[in-house]
């Protein structure tokens, strides 16, 4: 009997990707706002087309934001610096439309008010964190290689490297795993870059292979590895101009490739109050420790809230038959060694900093920063031994 092939794909975007650019943006005004009122409570969303860019959504502050020259100061260090790129810094349109947060939402997520007088999570719905032992980022190899390839596809731009390049572009690869679980190799590569135009395809994939690709997968790459660059043939015309973006849309770059599940909530643009991002960041933290201590080789941690309510409503574990320890233990350690209710979450995590810009692009997990709190394995020491297991 022949064996069937697993391969799994993943794909990431560029910073000057639309949607990825509309994250940025809402997030640079989070980060506005919390560098003047760590209590902001902020829900910000953008929009853009051709040389327009839209902010709109709620906000209640005690900060003063210049709005249009924070998307205007976003666009230009993403390097939208020319008009015939997609969009221009200083000459787009930007339109405003914000109101205030909702006072029925607010007393909610405010001590002391609403019906439940402990904060309460500002939203219902289902987080996800999720780990695994592909990589020593604990991530899934298939959306870590993937936001390499495009953060490298930044960094030789900026850096004047390869001077044709403009600022979108995509990447995705598909990796093989042998029956246990385990990556194998890389199976396909695909980078797609935005550049000038009158450069032969040729050119541009010769460029490719040898400066971001053989870079970042050299380690699993081999003679059957199939290369696509630019596979439609050219990439001039990209950006808003080419392309509609919206805050919000790459909700599978930002968290596992696929690999996890997703709840459905988006990250950039929401204070941390907001369990879409919050108790996401503290899942993941959950799952990563609950793998660095051996405990499992994947783990995916789901979380529920309910508006208003400080507990979850539900926690649900799934090891995927790589625990070494029953699943109904892993929820006892859980409850016991982490926090769970949203105040707790941002009093361990300190998550009222502006620190959610550099987020919004190559992925908001996985990364070594230590802003990035959540990646921390701090628990393991505690995990290994209140599971019995030798340190």
């Amino acid at each position: 009997m022949i064996k069937r092939k697993i391969i799994i794909s993943s794909e990431s975007v560029t910073e000057g990707h639309p949607d990825k650019m509309c994250d940025l943006i809402s997030d640079a005004i989070l980060d506005e706002a919390m560098n003047q009122d760590k209590f902001s409570r902020v829900a910000i969303e953008a929009g853009t087309k051709n040389g327009g860019v839209m902010v709109f959504g709620e906000m209640t502050t005690n900060a003063y934001i210049d709005i249009p020259r924070v998307v205007r100061d976003t666009i230009k260090e993403i390097g939208y610096t020319r008009s015939e790129y997609g969009i221009e810094w200083e000459t787009c349109s930007v339109w405003v439309q914000i109101t205030e947060q909702s006072p029925d939402i607010s007393q909610g997520v405010t001590d002391g008010k609403g019906l439940h007088k402990e904060q309460g999570a500002g939203d219902q719905g289902m987080m996800y964190g999720y780990a695994c032992n592909d990589t020593k980022e604990l991530m899934p190899l298939p959306i870590s290689l993937a936001h390499k390839l495009t953060k490298k596809l930044a960094e030789i731009r900026k850096e004047g490297e390869i001077s044709y390049l403009r600022p979108d572009g995509k990447s995705q690869v598909s990796v093989e795993y042998d029956e246990k679980g385990k990556p194998i190799r890389a199976d396909t590569i695909v980078v797609s870059t935005q550049h000038d135009g009158g450069i032969v395809h040729s050119k541009i994939r010769k460029d490719m292979i040898e400066k971001v690709i053989k870079p970042i997968c050299k380690k699993w790459i081999d003679k059957d590895t199939v290369f696509h660059v630019n596979p439609t043939g050219a990439f001039v015309r990209g950006g808003p101009y080419a392309d509609a973006g919206l805050t919000g849309r790459k909700i599978i770059v930002d968290t596992y490739g696929g690999v996890g599940r997703h709840g459905g909530g988006a990250f950039s643009g929401k204070d941390p109050s907001k369990v879409d991002r919050s108790a996401a960041y503290i899942a993941r933290y959950i799952a990563k420790n609950i793998v660095a201590a051996d405990i499992a080789e994947k783990c995916e941690i789901q979380l529920a809230y309910a508006i208003g309510v400080a507990d979850p409503v539900s926690i649900n574990i799934e090891c995927f038959g790589t625990n070494k320890i029953p699943i109904d233990k892993i929820e006892k350690l859980i409850r016991e060694l982490f926090p769970l209710k949203p105040s707790d979450i941002l009093k361990h995590l300190d998550l009222r900093r502006p620190i959610f810009y550099k987020t919004a692009s190559y992925g908001h997990f996985g990364r070594d920063d230590p802003d990035f709190t959540w990646e921390k394995t701090d628990k393991v020491g505690l995990l290994k031994k209140e599971a019995g297991l030798k340190k």
